[in-house]
């Protein structure tokens, strides 16, 4: 098979080594964790835009740090990802959804509505499981 045409196409998106990211320890997804997928969706991107919203957050952050950098000097934007990393540890339980308030905080999204705050409502997730395996899953005891 010539991999090299099939690389180009995924040069953004998934590694030809790992065309499986969420297998198990037997090298088969686990559907009662991760839920189904579809090859289509882990391969290429829909739509030529979707890279780019997916990293919409990340380059905006990027884009504030190098200014912030430039004004006030390399101590804010150090000072600015430790908070960052310490907001982001603060969850509930893993079947808990959380809301990240002090993330939305720290970058200034709180009192804005976005498009995920309508649509990504937790009920109606794909995604259920008891509580007991999902908090062991994410211990590593199980």
């Amino acid at each position: 098979m010539n991999t090299r045409g099939l690389r180009s196409q995924l040069k953004d998106s998934v590694p030809v080594t790992g065309l499986c990211p969420q297998a198990g320890p037997y090298g088969v997804q686990d559907s009662l964790r991760r839920g189904f997928s579809s090859v289509k969706n882990e391969l290429l991107p829909s739509h030529p835009l979707e890279l780019s919203e997916k990293n919409f957050q990340l380059n905006q952050d990027k884009m504030n740090f190098n200014t912030l950098r430039n004004i006030q000097g390399l101590h804010a934007p150090l000072k600015l990802q430790m908070e960052y990393r310490a907001a982001r540890q603060i969850q509930r339980l893993p079947f808990l959804p959380s809301s990240n308030l002090a993330l939305d905080t720290l970058r200034g999204c709180d009192d804005s509505i976005g498009f995920e705050d309508i649509l990504n409502d937790p009920v109606q997730s794909e995604m259920m499981g008891d509580p007991h395996i999902m908090t062991e899953y994410k211990l590593g005891v199980l």
